[in-house]
Formats: C-alpha cells, structure tokens, sequence
C-alpha cells in the first residue's frame, strides 16, 4: 500500500509540474480541449500512459450498466485527471469529479483549472 501511495504521489507531482510548465506557455483563455491535447501531449512526452476521453462505466449495485462518463484523461490506468477551463473551481466541479471516482471504482483524480490566471489543482481521493 505504502509503495503505492508513493507511486500515487510521485505520478501527482509530475501531472502538477506538467500542468504548470503547460499554463505558463499557454496562459488561460483556451478552450478545454486545447489544455487536454497538451497535456496529453507532454504526458506522452516523458513517457506517461495517457488516455484521453477514456469511457469509465458507471454501474449499479447489482452490476447493471447505468451508462459511461469519459475522463477527460486517464493516466497510467490509475489517475483520473478532469480539466477545466474556468474562471474558477466552483464546488460542483469537485462534486463531478467525485462522482466519477465513486461511479468509475477508481481511488485517485486531480482537478486542474486552466482556465484562471493563476493555475488551480486539487487531488482528489475516495
């Protein structure tokens, strides 16, 4: 569990630094999917596994299948990553990305915002 953790947040800090490397050359007032096609991009670049519009499936509590949600990116099959470009993190943005990790049965996502002017992140775990 330990190394896991270690694996969760050592993944973080390079999605974080990425982000911020990728904020500073942007700046914001892009629409969405540029961010994710960057950071895709530079994920890729240093080597990461990354998905983007991966379909996680939500289901029922007898297993039945309810429908998908897409996450924006899907990073070495572990970290959810939900991108925003907004003026601000607004609670319902953190309420989305909960809503996936519970739906998809994974533990760990990061909510970026490239939208302010200064870069918003938070990690989220179930």
């Amino acid at each position: 569990m330990l190394r896991d953790e270690r694996r969760i947040r050592a993944l973080c800090d390079r999605v974080r630094q990425t982000a911020f490397e990728l904020h500073t050359h942007l700046r914001n007032g892009h629409l969405e999917k540029v961010y994710e096609n960057g950071m895709a991009h530079r994920l890729r670049k240093i080597g990461l596994s990354v998905e983007q519009q991966k379909p996680l499936q939500v289901r029922d509590e007898d297993g039945t299948l309810l429908g998908n949600f897409f996450a924006d990116l899907f990073v070495e099959n572990c970290l959810i990553l939900e991108l925003k470009a907004a003026r601000a993190l607004a609670p319902e943005h953190i309420a989305q990305t909960l809503g996936y990790l519970r739906a998809s049965g994974q533990r760990d996502a990061m909510l970026i915002n490239f939208g302010a002017a200064k870069l918003q992140v938070k990690k989220l775990i179930l």
